[in-house]
């Protein structure tokens, strides 16, 4: 049983239920646009705004990690732990400004909803290989990516409410498989603008507050330097554990979730300035991560003095202790949100390429289908993935940190260099991708079970690395499709949006 940080106020208990009332509305209202088509369900008929994207990409990038495990990580390591945020950033912002319109044009006027979707047509591959070895590793890493989800949820009513982990995983778990059940992808944008304002509010607020409560940031700093001079230091850390923070930034070409909003813009041409807007966002949501690990650290002192003594309770115990009650409710609710509108999205994920790249486009590619009865198995398959998650979350013993960044680091080695070679390269071919996507997702998993290993670098460096090798090597020793060039084409030219899309 985890303690209880402190008593619970009726007024936090009322903000936070106001947020899920919220989420639960958001999917009984765009249930019945979520219903028409896969298109519609999986994709919001690629009809979302410039504004709705670049929120929802960000929201939906940075999940409970960033108001969990980096204000943990600042807490433990002082100020090197802004490395964990700069590869991500710099790496979103470029998906933005050029591979993203590539991406979003191609599948457009492919009609492709998935990443499996693209990699096949863009591959024209007719043996469906491609799409069953693209299918393996997001059903793998995107089920440990929402049981993460899951966990840090059940962490987060533990501290702030004194629940269970059981009353917490089911209260996460339940919350989310609604409304994505319900209202798909519409209603996933949609919350991810409510969670994204949640998020800042909470992000810039409660740092500001406790460093005015210290004195401010010449005190903050000055505190940090006499618990330990190397709190202030950023660059104090060991170069396999530099390149392992960059190297985070790596998993962003290689994670669905992110790439589909991508995909779901209604103007390709809009992505550069809507790159600009998640930018910003996500500078200020990793600024306020970081600067509540540090003034949490001065604040606490030690780690005996946190709940568990679990570094990545030092936001929710932070904002008990400095804000409101009610504001507190909704600082609260941000790191729901944060852990939402990750999950959801995943769950999406995951589900498509169960209905959409295994049962519509191979078991059933010669059946006619209707899209209503599409969208059922959608739901149904987002529901029973869920189930799985919620197991393994029963099960899990890792931090967030570490659980997260596996998941995300596996998607980014199996899928990253293929996507990327893909929207530039004419000369990949279908034997690359699949052999760097083996590639990806076995070092990956190896490297993460070997201790000795993952002393030297995160698991998601060399990955990575020998991904890409691969996917070269082998295209440059196997024969491209005959109209590759005719392909890339199609991504490089401006293209009227036609409303079906």
């Amino acid at each position: 049983m985890t303690q209880t940080v402190f008593a619970v106020n009726t007024w936090t208990v009322v903000a936070f239920v106001l947020y899920l009332v919220a989420m639960v509305a958001i999917g009984l209202l765009t249930t019945r646009f979520s219903s028409s088509g896969l298109a519609e369900f999986f994709l919001g008929g690629r009809q979302m705004k410039s504004f709705v994207v670049a929120l929802a990409a960000v929201t939906s990038g940075r999940s409970a990690w960033l108001l969990i495990a980096v204000a943990g990580m600042a807490f433990t390591r002082g100020a090197s732990a802004i490395w964990t945020v700069v590869g991500y950033i710099l790496m979103e912002l470029f998906l933005f400004l050029g591979p993203g319109k590539r991406l979003r044009r191609f599948t457009g006027q492919m009609d492709d909803l998935t990443i499996p979707d693209f990699l096949a047509s863009r591959m024209a591959d007719k043996t469906h290989l491609i799409r069953v070895a693209t299918v393996l590793p997001i059903l793998i890493f995107m089920v440990s990516y929402v049981s993460a989800q899951f966990t840090a949820g059940a962490k987060t009513l533990a501290a702030s409410f004194g629940s269970s982990q059981t009353v917490g995983l089911l209260i996460t778990a339940g919350i989310v498989v609604f409304y994505t059940m319900m209202g798909g992808f519409l209603a996933i944008c949609l919350t991810d603008v409510v969670q994204a304002c949640l998020m800042i509010f909470a992000l810039v607020i409660l740092p500001i507050i406790a460093i005015i409560h210290l004195g401010g940031l010449t005190v903050l700093f000055r505190s940090l330097e006499a618990l330990n001079p190397q709190f202030i230091d950023p660059f104090a850390l060991s170069v396999g554990t530099f390149i392992s923070f960059l190297g985070i930034g790596f998993g962003s070409p290689g994670n669905p979730h992110i790439l589909n909003k991508h995909m779901s813009i209604d103007d390709p041409e809009k992505l550069p300035r809507t790159g600009i807007i998640a930018t910003c966002w996500n500078v200020i949501m990793a600024w306020g991560s970081v600067y509540i690990g540090l003034a949490g650290r001065v604040i606490f002192k030690d780690i005996k003095a946190l709940p568990n003594q679990d570094p990545e309770n030092i936001y929710p115990l932070l904002a008990s202790q400095h804000l409101h009650p009610f504001i507190y409710g909704l600082t609260i609710a941000a790191i729901f949100a944060a852990i939402m509108s990750t999950a959801d999205s995943q769950l999406l994920v995951a589900s498509s390429a169960i209905v959409r790249d295994l049962y519509q486009k191979i078991f059933a590619i010669k059946k006619p289908l209707d899209q209503k009865k599409l969208v059922f198995w959608g739901r149904v398959a987002t529901f029973l993935l869920a189930i799985v998650a919620l197991i393994m979350g029963f099960m899990a013993k890792k931090l967030v940190f570490y659980l997260v960044l596996f998941a995300w680091g596996g998607l980014g080695a199996a899928l990253g260099p293929s996507i990327l070679l893909s929207l530039y390269w004419p000369r990949l071919t279908k034997w690359g991708v699949i052999s760097g996507i083996i590639v990806g997702t076995a070092v990956e998993i190896i490297w993460y079970s070997q201790a000795q290993l993952k002393a030297l670098v995160s698991e998601w460096v060399p990955a990575t690395g020998l991904s890409l090798i691969t996917v070269i090597i082998v295209s440059l020793m196997t024969k491209p499709p005959e109209q590759a060039e005719a392909l890339l084409k199609i991504m490089s030219e401006k293209t009227e949006i036609s409303r079906n899309q």
